[in-house]
């Protein structure tokens, strides 16, 4: 990405110095790190339940994968009454 050397720290320390103040500048300070702790924190804690996810993964058992269901005829041959006797109607049934 970019990288931000002494010089550009110092400037911009300066900068915020003049802006807000010598009484403003230490409580903005200590509000920053502690937004970057908390971040810090927070990535910590979900790098770790992400390597504990993965190591309950890699002793957990694997089961094998289910079988492929049989394909179904189309919707229209099953429910024509033409192909099955059982779905005509009662005057309409070959041999009554």
């Amino acid at each position: 990405m970019f990288e931000v050397g002494f010089t550009e720290i110092v400037l911009i320390f300066g900068l915020a110095l003049i802006v807000l103040g010598p009484q403003k500048l230490p409580k903005l300070a200590s509000q920053i790190g502690r937004w970057i702790g908390r971040a810090r924190a927070m990535a910590r804690q979900l790098r770790e339940q992400l390597d504990q996810e993965v190591t309950l993964e890699e002793t957990r058992p694997h089961k094998p994968a289910p079988a492929a269901p049989s394909p179904t005829p189309p919707a229209s041959a099953a429910s024509s009454p033409d192909s099955n006797p059982d779905l005509q109607a009662p005057h309409e049934r070959p041999g009554q």
